[in-house]
């Protein structure tokens, strides 16, 4: 048995079937258009169909198969409820567990890496993984000076399965985009093939998750495990109890979803300006939902545990400085200053010529959250976001298609979009002003002057 499905023709064979179902439904589709049923229910009868065959086969597979359908899952919100209903449980186990690699080859692994007598360093080591992802799984074990850890082992052959992987999906990238409407898939395919070699350097991914760690030790809101030990394909850190966002998802009360987003959202604006990194992987499985001091009933004392420094964006600056003013003066309804920092920052090309107006009603709609004091993360919304963006008959969708996204700004959207399809699927109601008050330099006027004066 390997340990990941890693023979190239198998892998290849399994994600080159993809395009050719997706065609051949498509066919099907054209079929039943010319039968008359509306273009609405045949469209919606193909996403479903295409939805089932993807995610069945990504669930078989680990590496870049498993990581894009974890990046894809959080974005379900977008998916009209009578697709996305039926495989929101299958969403939910990509981002939770995969199939596990024999015992043997854990063992292989570790003692490659700790050395010959590498149990000694353990009191207790649970063969069965608690966790499996997309490069590697986890194992619950106490360290030798009795400390509860997570043991992070490394997939043989990972790399060149997500490499393999990614490839072959940005292939047929174009057939995936009705799947999540108003969003390119391409880009998301490229960026995460990107960022491969880091995500498998476990030596970066503990200089983050120390930083973060150190950052927010003692923090009320927010909790970090610490590292314990790192070497090539292995990473030991403190063991997290508490409960997944995803069964806080799935099965969560009201104030657990509430909780849980105003942390959520905090953590995105906080860890930034507060340790010069962005956490880029924020689906479901990533987060825990804690217990305050004590075992604390009360809603304010449940923290957020915060796992998987993988992948991370290096901002030394915090996020870059033109977000809070734009945000601002977007809410302040001030088009043609928007529409100018837009164009310096390279959202908008030289040779474009847009109507500020018109950006400034492109931009409202997705800013709503910012603008009340606190607001309601739905699908509902997601939905209707999406589709304002996806119709081609729409002026948004004209508009959008005319913007540009510049490299730097590439993987901070990619965030913030995950993260509010996360909100989205918690339902929570979450004071995000309060956190880009706290967080995001120049979201409120006063502070823009000193630095004018500067």
């Amino acid at each position: 048995m390997s340990d990941l499905p890693r023979k190239a023709v198998t892998r290849t064979a399994k994600l080159a079937a993809l395009p050719l179902g997706f065609a051949g439904r498509a066919t099907w589709g054209l079929g039943k258009r010319i039968v008359g049923e509306s273009a609405e229910i045949v469209g919606r009868e193909l996403q479903q169909r295409t939805a089932e065959q993807l995610f069945k086969v990504l669930g078989e597979l680990k590496g870049g198969a498993m990581k894009f359908g974890q990046a894809l899952s959080v974005f379900e919100s977008a998916l009209p409820e009578e697709v996305a209903g039926p495989y929101r449980a299958a969403l939910t186990k990509l981002q939770e567990a995969a199939p596990p690699m024999p015992t043997r080859t854990v063992h292989g692994v570790l003692e490659e890496r700790l050395g010959d007598n590498w149990q000694e360093l353990f009191q207790e080591f649970d063969d069965k993984p608690s966790a499996a992802a997309s490069i590697g799984q986890v194992h619950r074990a106490v360290w030798h000076d009795g400390r509860e850890v997570a043991v992070k082992v490394q997939y043989p052959g990972a790399g060149e399965a997500l490499l393999s992987d990614l490839n072959q999906l940005s292939r047929f990238a174009r057939l995936l985009g009705p799947l999540v409407p108003g969003m390119d898939i391409k880009p998301l395919i490229t960026e995460l093939r990107d960022r491969v070699s880091e995500e498998l350097d476990y030596g970066l991914e503990a200089q983050a998750q120390r930083a973060h760690a150190e950052e927010f030790a003692n923090d009320p809101d927010v909790m970090v495990p610490d590292v314990v030990h790192q070497c090539e394909q292995v990473l030991v850190t403190e063991w997290v109890d508490g409960t997944p966002l995803s069964e806080v998802i799935a099965s969560g009360t009201r104030e657990q979803r509430d909780r849980a987003g105003q942390l959520l959202a905090r953590f995105l604006f906080s860890g930034p300006a507060r340790t010069g990194l962005l956490h880029a992987d924020p689906h479901p499985g990533n987060f825990r939902l804690l217990p305050g001091p004590a075992g604390s009933p009360r809603k304010d004392d449940w923290r957020l545990g915060v796992l998987d420094f993988g992948t991370v964006d290096r901002l030394p600056g915090g996020l870059p400085a033109p977000i809070g003013p734009s945000l601002r003066m977007t809410l302040e309804g001030d088009a043609q200053s928007v529409y100018e920092l837009l164009c310096e920052e390279g959202f908008v090309k030289e040779s474009i010529d847009l109507d500020p107006d018109a950006v400034l009603d492109y931009l409202l709609p997705i800013i709503e959250p910012a603008q009340a004091d606190e607001f309601t993360f739905t699908r509902g919304w997601m939905r209707s976001q999406a589709a304002r963006i996806a119709d081609p008959r729409s002026p948004a969708y004209q508009l959008g298609k005319q913007l540009n996204l510049p490299p730097a700004y590439l993987l901070i959207h990619r965030v913030t979009l995950s993260t509010i399809g996360v909100l989205c699927q918690l339902g929570a109601t979450v004071r995000l002003r309060d956190e880009l008050e706290e967080w995001l330099p120049g979201f409120l006027p006063d502070e823009e002057e000193p630095a004018a004066e500067a």
